[in-house]
């Protein structure tokens, strides 16, 4: 089972149901990496390193890699 993670109130969700569950169910075949990572690699599960980053950015505001989270400002 994937580990759902606890958001930040400025992070949600992609709206459209049928990404998120397509992206869902390949995270839970791969072990919890980013679908869009070939390396398995402890900064490509997800959430990735990458969009930790940007969360942690005051001035991103948009889609992580794999439009699975958006972040808003």
């Amino acid at each position: 089972m994937m580990k759902h993670h606890q958001l930040p109130d400025n992070v949600r969700l992609n709206e459209n149901t049928e990404i998120v569950e397509k992206l869902y169910a390949v995270m839970e075949k791969n072990g919890g990496y980013c679908p869009c990572r070939i390396q398995r690699t402890e900064e490509n599960l997800c959430i990735c390193a990458e969009f930790r980053r940007q969360i942690a950015d005051p001035e991103f505001s948009g889609y992580c890699h794999c439009k699975l989270y958006y972040k808003k400002n």
